[in-house]
């Protein structure tokens, strides 16, 4: 316990933090441990590797990731956002530098080795882009001599080009959305959304018709008999497999066959072996977290807090909603994990640096820290 009179460091953020924030992000990450044993053993013995392979790794990876999202969740505004100014540099760079150097996996240059471990920059380039965003609509808002909505135009264009050539269309179509929301949230004419909304759909028809496996993708979920369909429909198998209550953990079958079981179909996975109402708890944690996230950027009267929480939020909601809507085929595959559930040491790491700047951005802050943070950024 930690009294109200402790004027510590560590005092003063756990009675400014929202715990209940804090508590759904924890149920994620120990149900992520718990359905990754249910998923990864038969993927790790099918590469010749240990049967826990991929769960210690994720263990491993957590303990780096919570010692990432806590400090992160200490920050100033003003230091918050010099973090994200550094990520995304650094982050641009190495995605760059993938291009000459790193390995072609399934056709694409996402990723550069560091040592024995591979890192995918793009995924780091997600929460701080997203700040940055915030940033720039929000001074552009309250300063006239700031061209912030220019800065904010200029900045999707030079974070999803390289992620096109990668290519990533994904992760493409994921910051672009939650640009757009951001731009709406931020006033944004109705002009410029009949505008964003037309490029928007030139994008999917010029991705459809220059990028030959976006096309593949769309026209297997179209049409079943235009080419390979078997992961999704082994997914969905899983889900009429496990029924309301699953079979029991360790006794799915799918998993064995299913190439991505501990990523992109842990969901499906999940609901071979926990059933169909384990799945729909997990859906309603999301939920929660989503709608307190929200709920905690409303209240702020910091335009960029505000902004910048609701992006972040509104990025870990829609990453959560592709991958669980590909696992039951109601969206093309993305190759989209699912937050703090599926395997993953980049994702893990950049969801944590996320989540650790949207704690920072809804701690409840005195009116006077925010006229001093005001004061030193006229200052510098």
């Amino acid at each position: 316990m930690v009294s109200r009179a402790e004027r510590s460091a560590f005092g003063d953020w756990w009675w400014t933090v929202d715990r209940l924030l804090l508590a759904g992000l924890a149920i994620l990450m120990l149900a992520g441990l718990v359905f990754l044993m249910a998923g990864g053993p038969p993927v790790a013995e099918r590469l010749g590797l240990s049967t826990f392979h991929f769960v210690n790794r994720q263990v491993m990876f957590l303990v780096p990731a919570l010692a990432i999202m806590i400090p992160v969740s200490f920050l100033s505004l003003r230091h918050i956002r010099r973090l994200a100014l550094l990520v995304y540099a650094v982050a641009m760079v190495l995605i760059l530098l993938a291009f000459q150097y790193g390995p072609e996996i399934k056709g694409a240059h996402r990723w550069i080795m560091i040592g024995p471990l591979g890192l995918q920059p793009s995924e780091f380039v997600k929460p701080a882009f997203v700040v940055l965003s915030a940033w720039a609509f929000s001074e552009g808002a309250r300063r006239k001599d700031v061209p912030g909505t220019l800065l904010a135009l200029l900045l999707l264009p030079a974070t999803i080009i390289p992620l096109i050539l990668q290519p990533d269309f994904g992760q493409t179509m994921l910051v672009t959305i939650v640009w757009c929301g951001l731009f709406f949230i931020a006033g944004l004419h109705w002009f410029w959304v009949m505008g964003l909304g037309g490029a928007g759909l030139v994008g999917i028809v010029a991705a459809y018709e220059f990028l030959p496996h976006v096309r593949a993708r769309i026209e297997r979920f179209l049409d079943k008999d235009s080419g390979d369909t078997f992961q999704v429909d082994t997914a969905m198998e899983s889900f009429s497999r496990g029924g309301w209550l699953g079979r029991g953990p360790g006794e799915g079958t799918v998993k064995r066959i299913l190439p991505d079981a501990h990523t992109d179909f842990i969901f499906a996975v999940t609901a071979e072996e926990f059933g169909i109402v384990v799945c729909i708890v997990l859906l309603l944690v999301f939920a929660f977290i989503v709608l307190r996230g929200l709920s905690l950027a409303r209240r702020s009267e910091d335009t960029f807090c505000r902004l910048a929480a609701t992006g972040l939020i509104f990025m870990f909601g829609l990453q959560a909603c592709i991958n669980m809507m590909v696992n039951v085929h109601l969206m093309p595959a993305k190759g989209m994990t699912l937050p703090f559930i599926s395997y993953g040491g980049s994702s893990l790491l950049s969801l944590a640096l996320g989540m650790g700047f949207l704690i920072a951005l809804t701690r409840r802050r005195p009116r006077a820290e925010m006229m001093d943070h005001y004061g030193q950024d006229r200052a510098h």
